[in-house]
């Protein structure tokens, strides 16, 4: 379908019989995020909640919940937007094939804004705090826009093309805001709208922000679209609307003639607030930290707007849709701005950004044994290349060793590289680097280590499905389980302090090296809970790339450093337990969760739902 508004698509899944409505009043205060959360785990319908307490406005949540509704908003400019990034990944395609130029005109046709007059946006008016309030964890700082589309453009250059559209939370109270007049802007420091500020720090400007809620789906998808510099969002936008880009100009300010609201301000130079805490994708609570902030000069709103959310949490969550669309628009793209590599699965279970694994191709000095060479090339390009630098652990393998390996299949994959891996000569670690904003497995925000570890060449070891029968563990250590083949997870004591820690792996790094048939295990992770861990390999890969910081908690039995460069012989040790400085894991509040599922018995709006 193509929507020229929120309101068309809402109406065409309430048709689909995708949508349920929920007339009793409902507080944005926990309470719809957590109907949220509830619904999409039974792979639920969209949701409109007709009746936020204190606010005029209806909001739509779950809107993208599952995969299956989230092709049917986007199909068929899906089809013409893929087309459209094919060529552009091979230009020959437009020569070769007719029929794949056929498909991509109707989207390079639409990527054109266009200006238009009088939009429905600016009929109307009203104050940030009228907007439902919407807050999603207990600890959360204040309320939330949970899909904003950020909206700036370059100071050196203030053109539609020069433009930037992202997704940056958006806080609209709580903290130290002045209620109404201020809100908080959080971006990582690879964001395009931190260059556009930099810029206009630079030039001791204030930098004008727009920021437009809801409209066609199409603009929320584009907000968080991983596109090359250069290339404005909103040309993306019209692209995959299938309806080019309307806007229009009011005090100097951008507008999104489609949004559903657009709140115009002014990026205070060189001030900070504190921002957050905030309940954010990996899992776990964001913490507050001091981020720019809006000084707010309008709130508009079309009539009969309605306001979209979402509510993100350990994956997997609405979000992670997103992210599998995505890869399926961009496939082609990445290999083409990284020649020689062949897929790349930025792991949802993982949060995402922490866990990359690659596959690509091996092909220098065929005539020798095969090891990672080229392996490291691709990994350096794949660690500077747009939000993939914002990797922590990179795995990557060669194409050649098994080319029907799936970097989807997470377990595979991880069998393949630890049948593969040469511990003494393969991991490479970055130390004292910077890392993902939202990653707290450091003391430092910002800043923490990374490691690549790349597998080629014959197949070293065969893994193991048990222990063998003398295994033993010292004190302190029990309740060892075997994850997937070769990977064990072991409970060890609470972990105080790294010069304490470091003792105890040393431990077992020494008990370990006394042990006998350990050859086909040779990953071991020391968690606060072997069984949560052990449940799933999904809970594996959350607790294990999440709760580690490579320099700092990566051991191995008889490791040792060769002109600086760190090898061990296996097992290779991870200490994933919780260090006093992470952050908390998001739990939600139990009164508000027994309260929703009461909505999901006979006679409640959520029954046969919930």
């Amino acid at each position: 379908m193509k929507f020229s508004s929120l309101r068309q698509c809402v109406n065409f899944l309430e048709k689909q019989g995708e949508l349920v409505t929920i007339r009793q009043p409902v507080d944005p205060n926990l309470e719809m995020a957590e109907i949220t959360r509830q619904v999409f785990d039974t792979n639920g319908p969209a949701i409109l909640f007709a009746n936020v307490m204190n606010t005029k406005f209806p909001a739509v949540s779950n809107l993208f919940g599952t995969w299956e509704r989230t092709l049917k908003i986007f199909e068929p400019q899906l089809a013409s937007v893929k087309a459209l990034v094919d060529i552009k990944s091979d230009p020959g395609l437009a020569v070769r094939s007719l029929r794949k130029t056929s498909k991509a005109l109707p989207a390079l046709l639409h990527a054109l804004p266009v200006k238009t007059s009088n939009p429905k946006v600016l009929e109307n008016k009203c104050d940030i705090r009228d907007l439902p309030m919407i807050k999603c964890w207990p600890e959360d700082g204040g309320a939330f826009i949970l899909l904003p589309q950020v909206f700036s453009k370059d100071p050196a250059k203030p053109s539609v093309f020069t433009s930037n559209l992202g997704m940056y939370r958006i806080q609209i109270s709580g903290n130290d805001y002045d209620p109404g007049k201020e809100i908080g802007l959080h971006y990582q420091l690879h964001r395009g709208i931190g260059n556009h500020h930099q810029k206009a720090l630079e030039k001791n400007q204030a930098l004008r922000v727009s920021i437009f809620i809801g409209g066609p789906p199409a603009h929320t998808l584009a907000a968080v679209m991983p596109l090359p510099e250069g290339i404005p969002e909103i040309a993306f936008a019209g692209a995959l609307s299938g309806r080019n880009f309307r806007y229009a100009n009011k005090d100097r300010h951008f507008i999104s003639a489609d949004a559903d609201f657009c709140i115009t301000g002014i990026l205070v130079p060189a001030k900070t607030k504190k921002e957050g805490p905030f309940g954010d994708h990996l899992g776990y609570y964001s913490l507050a930290h001091d981020y720019p902030y809006l000084k707010v000069e309008s709130v508009y709103h079309r009539p009969g707007a309605i306001f979209p959310f979402t509510v993100v949490g350990r994956p997997p969550q609405e979000d992670s849709n997103f992210g599998r669309l995505i890869h399926k628009i961009t496939r082609s793209a990445i290999q083409d701005s990284i020649p020689g590599v062949t897929a790349v699965n930025a792991v949802d279970d993982a949060g995402v950004h922490p866990l990359l694994l690659v596959k690509a191709h091996e092909r220098y000095v065929p005539y020798e044994k095969r090891m990672p060479r080229e392996l490291l090339t691709h990994a350096a390009r794949v660690m500077g290349t747009g939000q993939l630098s914002l990797a922590k652990y990179l795995l990557i393998c060669a194409h050649e060793d098994n080319p029907d390996l799936d970097v989807t299949d997470e377990k595979a994959f991880f069998i393949h590289m630890l049948e593969h891996i040469d511990f003494e000569s393969d991991l490479h670690f970055f130390t004292k680097t910077t890392m993902d904003t939202l990653d707290y497995s450091t003391r430092d925000i910002n800043h923490g280590s990374k490691l690549v570890i790349a597998a080629a060449g014959e197949k070293k070891r065969t893994l193991g499905f048990d222990f063998p029968q003398s295994f033993s563990l010292p004190n302190e250590f029990f309740h060892p389980k075997i994850v997937a083949p070769g990977m064990v997870v072991l409970e060890g004591p609470a972990f105080k302090t790294y010069s304490q820690g470091k003792v105890q792996i040393n431990q077992l790094k020494k008990h370990l090296q006394t042990q006998t048939g350990l050859e086909s295990l040779p990953l071991f992770v020391v968690a606060d809970d072997a069984g949560f861990v052990a449940k799933s390999f999904s809970n594996f890969l959350w607790v294990t790339f999440l709760r580690s910081n490579p320099s700092h908690d990566i051991y191995g039995v008889n490791e040792k450093t060769l002109f600086k460069h760190w090898g061990c012989t296996p097992p290779l040790i991870i200490d994933a337990r919780i260090k006093p400085f992470h952050a908390d894991p998001l739990v939600s509040d139990p009164k508000v969760a027994e309260k929703v599922k009461s909505m999901g018995k006979k006679g409640g709006p959520l029954f046969g739902i919930i």
